[in-house]
């Protein structure tokens, strides 16, 4: 399995010379099957640059999940040119987040007066499966998801193809109880042994006490804790916030291997970026 990271950025894209390192477009993953088939999460700021490459390929067949509906997560759906195909097959699968059904809620995201091409216009196919509590295959991958601790509610993945796992917990706050969300027990026995866990780690805990508490994301010392209770192997923190710059999110990541090394856990830990790929 490959896992190519294409935004990693939270709440709003943003540019400069200080977010170089990391980048500055929001959610969007890809994972590449054994089998070479393509599964898509999230359609933040960086699906644009997923598209385009899709398209150089060739390629006119995938699968679409997605974490939740908040607009650093589909703002980029509408620029992600293979939806403009007739060539283009996607099948998206999920959660309608407290709307009627997948096809209405991202009908929305391509409304006027905010976008000019109505979603009911696009010249490619487009399968809407509305499944909360997902547990599926694709190709070689079963996929299973758990609810997210967020506001207006959101699913977490866990992506497992020969033996080895993925799990992905976007916008997953640990410390503050939201409707659906689950106990910080659940999202560790979710992640347990996980070759790869990627995991919000948007704040540091000065900002999270003075602010932000109950909006939704984490901070990363806590998120590093879940990590080393689930004995993970590999630990991305996530969804860097549009104001940390480069010199930030490295000196956070120093922090996590410092205490890594203090409590002897044998574990690789990082901040992700955009480009990034990651094989399991």
């Amino acid at each position: 399995m490959l896992v190519r990271c294409w935004g990693a950025r939270g709440s709003i894209p943003v540019s400069g010379p200080e977010y170089l390192k990391y980048g500055g477009d929001t959610t969007c993953m890809e994972l590449r099957t054994r089998d070479d088939d393509i599964i898509v999460v999230d359609a933040g700021s960086g699906i644009r640059r997923l598209g385009n490459l899709l398209l150089k390929e060739g390629r006119t067949s995938l699968h679409m999940f997605f974490t939740h509906a908040h607009w650093d997560h589909v703002l980029g759906l509408p620029f992600f040119k293979p939806i403009y195909s007739p060539d283009t097959h996607i099948n998206i699968k999920g959660c309608p987040f407290n709307f009627k059904d997948l096809r209405g809620l991202l009908s929305q995201v391509m409304s006027a007066p905010y976008f000019p091409v109505p979603y009911a216009s696009l010249l490619s196919t487009l399968e809407h499966d509305n499944i909360c509590d997902l547990d599926s295959r694709i190709g070689p991958v079963r996929v299973t998801t758990i609810p997210l601790n967020h506001p207006n509610q959101g699913r977490g993945y866990r992506f497992e193809e020969d033996g080895k796992r993925f799990v992905f917990l976007t916008d997953n706050e640990l410390d503050f109880q939201h409707e659906g969300g689950r106990s910080v027990d659940e999202y560790t026995a979710f992640a347990e042994g996980a070759d790869l866990l990627i995991h919000d780690a948007e704040y540091r805990l000065e900002e999270y006490d003075r602010l932000t508490r109950g909006w939704g994301h984490s901070w990363y010392k806590h998120a590093l804790e879940l990590a080393i209770n689930a004995k993970v192997k590999r630990f991305g923190l996530f969804h860097h916030n549009q104001d940390r710059p480069d010199k930030g999110v490295d000196a956070m990541v120093a922090e996590c291997r410092r205490i890594l090394d203090e409590r002897g856990v044998d574990m690789e830990c990082f901040a992700v970026a955009q480009h990034m790929e990651l094989h399991l």
